[in-house]
C-alpha cells in the first residue's frame, strides 16, 4: 500500500470524526444554557463569577486545543519538505514551553481571584439552616427580630437583593447541596456544619439537589428554591411562622382525626396540634408547597394520597412505610386534609 494510499484512508477516518465532533462542541453549550437547574443560566453575582470563569477557561483550553490540533494535523498531511521546522529548538520552546506557560500562568490567577471572591459571608445575610436526610431537606428559619423560628422541608423560600447564608449537615450520610443557578456545590457531613452564602438577583423558581450519592433514593432528592420580592418573601414568612389552621368543613376533620390515630404525629408535627414527632418533615403548612417526595410529585389531593398509600413503591427505601391498608375514602381525607394546611 502506497503513501497516498494511506494518506486517503486516514482522511476518511479523520472527517467524520471531525464533523461529528464539531456537532457535539456546539450542541453540549446549548444543551444546558437555560432553566431551573442550569449553572449556565446565572441568578446571583457569585453565580455569574463563576459562569464568566467557566468561559473564560473554556476559551482557554480551546485554544490550546485548536492550536496543538492544527499541529498535528499539519505535521500529519503536509509534504515532508514543509514541515521540516516542527523539530526546530525554537519550535519546542515557543510552542512547548512559552506557549503553555504564558497561557497558564494568565489563566491561573484570574482563577484563584474569582474562586477568593465566591461565596463570601456578607453582613446582614438571612441565616437558613439546612439538614440534609436520606432522602428529604429538613429547612428551619431562625427567629430574627420579631420573626418567629419555623421549620419546613423540601423548599427554600428567599427574598431577592438580600445576602443568604444557608449552614449545611447531614443526619445520616455525607449529602452536597447544589443550586446550579447560585453557585457551586457544598459538603453536607455529619457532625461539622458549613456554609454556603450567595445573592438572587432576580425572582423565580429554581431547582437545587443532592450532588453526593447518599443512597438508593439519591437521584429522587431534589428541592426548590423560591426567590420573591422582600415584601412577598415577609408575607410568607409570617404565615409560615403560623399554627396550623383549623379544618374548615367536617371532611377535613376526619382527616385531621384520621391522621391522629393512625400515629403520624409520632413522626410528622404540626404546629397547633398534639403532633410533635421529630422524625420527618414538618407538615404544619405542607399544602403550601409545590412539591412532595423531595421534589418528585406536584402537590395536591390525588399524589398525596398516592404517596401515603404507597410510599414504599414510590421511593423505596424512604424511611416512611406505606399505608395501603387505608381505604380510598380514608385516603382522600387524610390527603384534603394536608392539602388544606396552607
Amino acid at each position: 500500500m502506497d503513501f497516498e494510499t494511506t494518506l486517503t484512508r486516514l482522511r476518511g477516518r479523520i472527517d467524520p470524526v471531525l464533523r461529528c465532533g464539531g456537532g457535539l462542541l456546539w450542541a453540549f453549550p446549548l444543551a444546558g444554557c437555560s432553566g431551573v437547574q442550569s449553572a449556565l443560566d446565572p441568578a446571583g453575582g457569585d453565580a455569574w463569577d463563576l459562569y464568566w470563569l467557566t468561559i473564560v477557561m473554556t476559551v482557554g483550553a480551546t485554544l490550546i486545543f485548536v492550536f496543538v490540533t492544527a499541529l498535528l494535523l499539519y505535521a500529519v498531511f503536509a509534504p515532508p519538505e514543509r514541515r521540516a521546522w516542527l523539530g526546530t529548538r525554537r519550535t519546542i520552546v515557543y510552542g512547548g514551553l512559552a506557549f503553555p506557560i504564558v497561557t497558564l500562568s494568565l489563566l491561573l490567577p484570574y482563577g484563584l481571584i474569582v474562586m477568593r471572591d465566591v461565596d463570601a459571608p456578607q453582613p446582614g445575610a438571612l441565616q437558613i439552616e439546612v439538614i440534609g436526610e436520606q432522602y428529604w431537606w429538613r429547612v428551619r428559619y431562625p427567629a430574627e427580630g420579631e420573626q418567629a423560628e419555623f421549620s419546613t422541608a423540601n423548599e427554600l423560600v428567599i427574598p431577592i437583593g438580600r445576602p443568604i447564608t444557608v449552614s449545611v449537615t447531614a443526619a445520616d450520610v455525607i449529602h452536597s447541596f447544589w443550586i446550579p443557578n447560585f453557585g457551586g456545590k457544598i459538603d453536607m457531613i455529619p457532625g461539622r456544619i458549613n456554609r454556603f452564602n450567595f445573592t438572587a438577583e432576580r425572582p423565580g423558581i429554581y431547582r437545587g439537589i443532592c450532588a453526593e450519592f447518599c443512597g438508593a433514593q439519591h437521584a429522587r432528592m431534589a428541592f426548590d428554591v423560591m426567590a420573591l420580592e422582600p415584601a412577598e418573601f415577609d408575607a410568607w414568612r409570617r404565615t409560615q411562622a403560623q399554627p396550623a389552621p383549623e379544618p374548615a368543613i367536617p371532611f377535613l376533620a376526619r382527616g385531621r382525626d384520621l391522621f391522629r390515630s393512625g400515629g403520624c404525629g409520632s413522626c410528622h408535627v404540626v404546629r397547633g396540634t398534639e403532633a410533635n414527632g421529630q422524625l420527618g418533615p414538618d407538615l404544619t403548612h405542607v399544602g403550601s408547597r409545590r412539591t412532595i417526595g423531595a421534589g418528585q410529585f406536584p402537590n395536591n389531593v390525588g399524589t398525596l394520597a398516592g404517596w401515603i398509600a404507597n410510599v414504599q413503591q414510590i421511593k423505596p427505601g424512604a424511611k416512611m412505610p406505606s399505608y395501603g391498608s387505608l381505604t380510598g375514602e380514608d385516603l382522600r381525607a387524610i390527603a384534603g386534609y394536608l392539602e388544606s394546611l396552607k
